[in-house]
Order: structure tokens, then C-alpha cells, then sequence
């Protein structure tokens, strides 16, 4: 993914996952501060794992959401943005799953303390969707009570939502699913079909396949209604809608277009610039 952003989140969902590590429920310690900094839901760290310290330096910007792109290699899912840049030390384990389930455990049920919507882990496989899912299946059966799951028919929500992006090949085994640890990134083309939120919370999709306007001059009318009818569209089903391939160059345009972005109620922010989306975001009293 360039330096453009791109790829796409969920309302509170849900919590009772199988596997072996075990978190407890959450509780506040006698002396100990209820809430911490509050979250900014709507930024998304966008190739997360390229920063100095992956998710760790997403959470002390408040993010609500991260991503990392996966390759199946064995057993092993590394975490990469090319193939060339592999290394058996990077997994999703050491630089996600174990560390979320380590500060749920000290957060007492959480990942920020105190607020118990789920953060929002962005999985894009990189290798064969169908294979790589199944073994991913397997690894986050590992995280006990970690995990939002879907079990026959019913959204459990828990600490972390995974959602599924990148090859599509994914989509078959997951639909097959009766217990799922793991939700599906849609695009456009699945707004207004069968798929429910419960299947299909998130719809993501490339801003310049859809829109011309980068932040330069006037939005379109034409195009601001489109956004507008996205959203609503996504909203009604209990979707939420995310944009990546958006300007993250620090400047007028890129802030007119998450102007834009906001005034819309697009649910995530795609950057690659932590700082500057946390000042945004702050400065318009946006969680």
C-alpha cells in the first residue's frame, strides 16, 4: 500500500471466545483510575506495522483501529508489507496478539481502561485468502475471551473486532462458519445486498475509484451527495464505511477532504501519520 492510505471497524460487538488464554472480565482496582485517555475511534493506523513500534505507538495516539498485512509462510503468519521484507521474528503473535492480550489483561477487560468498545484489528491478507484465513482461524482460537465472536446467529462482543480484508478468496471459509473469531471488510458492491452487518460489519473501498475530488477546490455537490448516500446507505444496515487511497500529505487539502470525511460520517480515518490525524481529530472534539 503507498503512502496514500488505504484500507478499512465495528460498533461494540461481542465477547465469549474459545481458545487458551484466558482474560479476565473486566474490573477496576481499589486507588486505580477508572477511565484513561479517551479513545479516538475513527483513526485507523493504516500499514501500522511500518511505525517505529507497531500498535504500540497507534494506542499512544488513542487509535481505534490498526492493521496488518499477513503472509501465510508454513505455519507462521508474518506480518509484511512485501514479501521481501519477511522476517521469522514478525509475526502476528509478537506484534499483535500477544501484546493485546497482555494489556487487556492489565487493562481489567480492556484495551484503553475504562472504555469497553472493542479496538478494531485490521487483518489484509497478503497470500491465498482461503488457506491463510483457516490458519489464522486457528491462531486466534489460541486468545480466549479476546476476540468479538460470531456463534450461531449471534454477535459476542469482546476487547478486540478482527476484520478480515485484502485477497477475497477469505470470504468462502468464513461465510461456512457457524463460531467466527473474525469479520469481513467489504466493498461498495456488498452495500444493499444480503450480506448482514453481522457478516459484513465494515464497507471499504478506494476513494479515487469513487471520487474524483482530492481536497482541492470545492467538493462536488455531485460527489458530496454520493458520500452522503454511502454512508446513510451503510449506516441503515448497521455498517460502517471506511475509504482508504485518501490524500495523507500534511496540508490544506488533506484536511479539507477529512473535513469532508467528517461532515459525512465516514466512521474511519486511513493514515499513516498518527500525529497529524490525533490533532485533527482533536481539534474538531472527535472521538
Amino acid at each position: 500500500m503507498a503512502l496514500t492510505t488505504r484500507r478499512r471497524a465495528l460498533t461494540a460487538f461481542g465477547a465469549a471466545v474459545l481458545g487458551t488464554v484466558a482474560l479476565p472480565a473486566a474490573r477496576a482496582l481499589a486507588g486505580e483510575p477508572t477511565y484513561g485517555p479517551r479513545p479516538l475511534w475513527r483513526a485507523h493506523a493504516h500499514n501500522d506495522y511500518e511505525h517505529p513500534r507497531p500498535l504500540l505507538d497507534a494506542l499512544d495516539h488513542r487509535f481505534g483501529s490498526v492493521e496488518a498485512d499477513i503472509y501465510l509462510v508454513g505455519d507462521q503468519l508474518l506480518v509484511a508489507h512485501d514479501p521481501a521484507d519477511l522476517d521469522p521474528a514478525r509475526t502476528l503473535e509478537s506484534l499483535y496478539l500477544d501484546t493485546l492480550a497482555a494489556r487487556v489483561r492489565a487493562n481489567h477487560g480492556s484495551v484503553y481502561r475504562g472504555y469497553h468498545r472493542p479496538l478494531q484489528l485490521l487483518i489484509d491478507i497478503k497470500t491465498e485468502g482461503s488457506s491463510t484465513y483457516l490458519e489464522l482461524d486457528r491462531h486466534l482460537r489460541r486468545y480466549r475471551g479476546l476476540f468479538t465472536t460470531y456463534a450461531h446467529g449471534r454477535v459476542h462482543p469482546g476487547p478486540v473486532t478482527a476484520v478480515i480484508s485484502g485477497d477475497r478468496a477469505a470470504r468462502v471459509p468464513m461465510e461456512a462458519q457457524s463460531v467466527r473469531r473474525a469479520f469481513y471488510d467489504g466493498r461498495l458492491a456488498d452495500l444493499g445486498t444480503s450480506a448482514p452487518a453481522s457478516f459484513v460489519p465494515l464497507i471499504s473501498d478506494n476513494w479515487t475509484l469513487n471520487f474524483t475530488w482530492l481536497g482541492v477546490g470545492s467538493f462536488p455537490d455531485a460527489e458530496r451527495a454520493k458520500l452522503n448516500g454511502i454512508v446513510s446507505a451503510a449506516h441503515r444496515r448497521g455498517q460502517q464505511v471506511r475509504f482508504w487511497a485518501t490524500p495523507d500529505v500534511a496540508g490544506p487539502a488533506r484536511d479539507a477532504l477529512w473535513g469532508e470525511l467528517l461532515a459525512a460520517g465516514v466512521d474511519y480515518f486511513n493514515t499513516d501519520d498518527l500525529a497529524g490525524l490525533e490533532a485533527f481529530l482533536d481539534a474538531h472534539g472527535t472521538p
